[in-house]
């Protein structure tokens, strides 16, 4: 793989992970459609969870207080108050304190529907879905739409540290149908946090938090297989460009996220995903694509 390969699709992973408009969905739809198929797709997937992995790299050094705080409340420390509010207020009633020492708990209740579904599914998600453009295109749609009608239902009330079990089980159920490529990990599960009523912000932040468990599995049990058969020949350049550069435009596009919905709606990126599902299915019927 050339790097300048490498570069354009660590810059679509950075974006696409945080902002809703699906990684995995871009990066398979760029390569078919600029014909860059000098990997085998299990390499191409294990590329993939490279970028995931500076993905990762960018989520946990953004909300690196934000987790040390998590964690020190869950485990019966000190409670400030980490929610997206910012502050560093500790005068919190017990009420509040209580929903502070919750939320790790709900995070990791998020996470088992998609560490299931990714067991079950794991082979369809690396091969079936992986082939099927017009399969990609109607998830950016239908998703879109999903995400349309959520922010209409939505009171945006919820802050983060409002967060329930029920909610939590809802939007880790949402995480798991991203397997799809094209539904979006971060689309799926702040459509789910709006159905919720969480606000914009709260909805961002638990998505983004939720990221970091899932991608760390992922990137866990490619790192193990890598271990075992190596890299191919010539990759080992791509991979580490392809890592440092998804960390950079990962945590560039967590910030700029954040301060957008604060003041916006999701309206751009629903308008994104139709315009870019149509346009795929055009051309995969004029290109005789799958």
């Amino acid at each position: 793989m050339p790097v300048y390969q490498a570069v354009v699709l660590a810059i679509i992973q950075g974006l696409a992970e945080f902002i809703p408009v699906s990684s995995s969905g871009h990066l398979i739809l760029v390569r078919r459609l600029l014909g860059w198929n000098e990997l085998s797709p299990a390499h191409e997937l294990t590329f993939d969870v490279a970028l995931h992995f500076g993905t990762l790299l960018s989520v946990l050094f953004y909300f690196r207080r934000t987790w040390f705080q998590i964690i020190r409340a869950a485990l019966g420390g000190k409670v400030v108050r980490f929610s997206e509010s910012g502050g560093a207020d500790t005068n919190l009633a017990p009420e509040e304190q209580r929903e502070e020492r919750l939320l790790l708990w709900f995070l990791a209740i998020a996470t088992v529907p998609g560490a299931i579904a990714g067991k079950l599914l794991e082979h369809s998600a690396e091969d079936y879905f992986r082939e099927h453009v017009i399969l990609i295109a109607g998830a950016l749609i239908v998703v879109a739409l999903l995400m349309w009608w959520g922010e209409r239902m939505s009171n945006l009330s919820k802050p983060l540290t409002r967060t329930t079990f029920a909610d939590s089980l809802i939007i880790g159920i949402a995480q798991a149908f991203a397997l799809i490529p094209g539904v979006s990990r971060s689309g799926s599960t702040i459509t789910a946090g709006l159905f919720c009523n969480m606000t914009r912000e709260a909805a961002v932040r638990f998505s983004f938090l939720l990221s970091t468990p899932i991608i760390a599995g992922a990137a866990m049990l490619k790192a193990h297989e890598l271990h075992k058969e190596g890299l191919p020949a010539g990759m080992h350049t791509p991979f580490i460009v392809g890592i440092v550069v998804s960390a950079i435009v990962g945590y560039a596009a967590i910030a700029w996220l954040i301060r957008y919905l604060q003041m916006n709606t999701l309206r751009v990126f629903i308008i994104y995903r139709i315009v870019v599902g149509a346009v795929v299915i055009v051309l995969a019927f004029m290109w005789h694509l799958q």
